[in-house]
């Protein structure tokens, strides 16, 4: 079991102060529905919830390092069965840098022994579709059986169905984000070949086998990129509403690199930095979830441990960098990344009777191919 007693190794002493969190992730929902979701997370391990929830933001804003990151993402799979045009492993650039592979179930296991019990959450998924790893059961039953308190995903969702769905309860996965972009013929068009009737149904399949099973979780959310729903919001939200726990929707990142016109935040400072480790699925540990192409990796978790990694010399020299006043701006990763950009709140989107302020970043074009 997780135990919240992990201590803080050391502090990165810097100037800068602004530490935006989970930047980019924006919800359509009303504050009653967040909170429920945030309590459904928590059932089973509330007290420690709290504290690791409480830890995501102190962490970061006073960039203390913990003895372990409070999140390991494990990338199961770096392939993916659709080619979204807004998605970045579409272009050239990905798919002449990043190797498409499943991750070894048995570096899987390595990884969470060592993490268990002092790692209160991972995620299986990063770039690629997750579900399509032959083992994706047996990994969340692993990692369950073995303390891990929070286990997440995301996925386009077209396996969540029947036997596969029920095993996939089972074996433990508390958190499963589906992406949803558009409705109707511009999901379908999005998310060729999948069919928005069909993820409905799947959708509303959880909900029913859930019921059926008196659980809360695995908690749903579903989220869409904003230029796919923009034209009918109160549209997409009712349609998903009676299904899921969370519906939440995402500003359109750079995702073809093209903008050269940035504004950034004053004196940012990255929180990825102090809350979470990324392990892509040939086992090479990326700077962070943002480090799309694997350009600067920090290790390899075949031949080192986890903690080795977070406290090794490469990602200490990264914190160090950060610290220094727009020192992310010396390594190109972070000059691309959406997170030190500055947003504009000059649009607001009609959901039913609530106005939503949307999050966009400045010079950032909001149409798919831009």
């Amino acid at each position: 079991m997780y135990s919240n007693t992990e201590k803080i190794v050391h502090t990165i002493k810097s100037e800068n102060s602004n530490t935006p969190i989970n930047k980019g992730n924006c919800s359509l929902d009303t504050d009653e529905r967040e909170l429920l979701f945030k309590q459904k997370l928590a059932e089973g391990w509330e007290e420690s919830y709290a504290e690791y929830r409480d830890l995501w933001v102190k962490l970061a804003q006073k960039r203390e390092v913990r003895n372990y990151p409070l999140l390991v993402d494990l990338e199961l799979s770096s392939k993916c069965n659709l080619r979204c045009p807004m998605c970045y492993t579409t272009t050239d650039e990905f798919l002449e840098k990043v190797a498409l592979k499943f991750m070894d179930i048995n570096l899987f296991k390595k990884i969470i022994l060592e993490i268990s019990g002092k790692v209160p959450a991972i995620r299986v998924s990063l770039r690629g579709e997750s579900t399509l790893h032959k083992e994706f059961i047996e990994a969340i039953k692993f990692a369950k059986i073995n303390g891990i308190m929070e286990i997440s995903t995301l996925t386009h969702g077209k396996k969540l169905t029947g036997d596969y769905l029920k095993n996939l309860i089972d074996a433990g996965i508390d958190w499963i984000t589906v992406s949803v972009d558009g409705m109707n013929e511009d999901y379908n068009r999005i998310r060729y070949p999948l069919k928005w009737e069909d993820t409905i149904n799947r959708l509303k399949e959880i909900k029913e086998l859930k019921e059926k099973l008196n659980l809360k979780k695995p908690v749903i959310k579903v989220q869409a990129v904003w230029p796919s729903i923009r034209k009918y919001p109160t549209e997409f939200y009712e349609a998903l509403l009676p299904y899921t726990d969370l519906v939440a929707f995402n500003p359109l990142l750079d995702y073809l690199r093209n903008d050269v016109d940035i504004d950034y935040i004053d004196n940012f400072s990255c929180p990825q930095l102090y809350q979470r480790l990324v392990v892509g699925s040939d086992g090479n540990v990326l700077m962070c979830s943002m480090d799309d192409d694997g350009e600067r990796l920090l290790g390899n978790a075949n031949f080192q441990s986890i903690h080795e990694i977070w406290h090794g010399k490469l990602m200490n020299d990264i914190r160090n960098t950060h610290a220094k006043k727009d020192g992310f701006k010396e390594i190109d990763v972070c000059r691309k990344c959406h997170i030190p950009r500055q947003i504009d709140r000059n649009e607001i989107a009609q959901v039913g009777d609530r106005k939503i302020v949307i999050e966009n970043y400045k010079n950032r074009a909001q149409e798919v191919g831009e």
